[in-house]
């Protein structure tokens, strides 16, 4: 009888934890797969008005929207990524960035060439208007970094090919960790840190120079076969590993640092 008991007892307590961790699975699912997320539950924040402090800036293509959603490409990791990306940047240099407040803006928008550094992710459905190639190339030329990121390896046909509406005669280079970008705050010695756990293959780093030339400015960075902002966004649920995430950041705040001081 005893025995019965504790058998009971030990199926009650294996099923009250499977249900749990169900439970916490379906909730991580439902924020980033479903739910709120996918179906578009979640309102897009209004842009804080320009004050000069630095702002994180997500390039928006495509028709404007009022929620973000997983079938929305351009808003993946919105706006959670940036929020948490910048609570470490502010914790770690003097740039005090909102933090909260991020900013969407078109790729033709005016109000771009106010910030010195955009961000871009999901290139494989990455599409422009004549105009948003022609305003985003004189974006770069007059200064602006980009940063290219949560991208899948079968999609960089796409991306190359709207990259040459910007800059016709573009050149790609692959990166290794021996460029100032890797050295510009962090010392990152070592790419081969930050997988995308959805394609197999090593995360590749490449850059567009201006003019084409390795010796002149970097004026894109694009993380190729990988996701960094998937690991910030996540960096409160112990859902990736915290030596990789730690890594992304590191890795972000570079970029920062580099686009700003360049």
């Amino acid at each position: 009888m005893v025995r019965l008991l504790r058998a009971r007892r030990l199926r009650l307590a294996v099923t009250v934890l499977v249900v749990l961790l169900a439970g916490v699975a379906a909730a991580l699912a439902q924020r980033r797969f479903g739910g709120e997320q996918f179906f578009g539950g979640e309102e897009v924040l209004p842009n804080p008005k320009y004050d000069g402090q630095f702002t994180f800036v997500r390039l928006r293509y495509g028709p404007r929207v009022g929620f973000v959603s997983q079938r929305v490409p351009w808003s993946h990791d919105y706006p959670v990524g940036e929020q948490h990306f910048m609570k470490i940047l502010n914790e770690l240099s003097n740039l005090n960035p909102h933090i909260e407040e991020t900013s969407i803006l078109a790729l033709d928008d005016a109000e771009l060439f106010k910030f010195p550094v955009a961000y871009l992710c999901e290139p494989g459905d990455w599409v422009m208007t004549d105009r948003e190639a022609l305003t985003f190339r004189k974006y770069l030329q007059k200064g602006g970094f980009l940063i290219v990121d949560d991208f899948r390896f079968q999609h960089w046909d796409n991306f190359e090919q709207q990259m040459r509406r910007i800059l016709p005669d573009v050149q790609f280079f692959d990166l290794d960790a021996s460029h100032p970008i890797f050295h510009s705050f962090f010392e990152i010695n070592d790419l081969n840190i930050v997988r995308n756990h959805y394609d197999p293959g090593e995360p590749i780093f490449r850059g567009i120079f201006e003019d084409n030339d390795p010796s002149k400015r970097l004026i894109a960075i694009i993380n190729y076969n990988t996701d960094i902002s998937e690991y910030w966004e996540f960096s409160e649920t112990g859902l990736k590993p915290v030596d990789e995430t730690n890594e992304a950041y590191k890795i972000g705040v570079n970029y920062i640092i580099y686009g700003m001081t360049h």
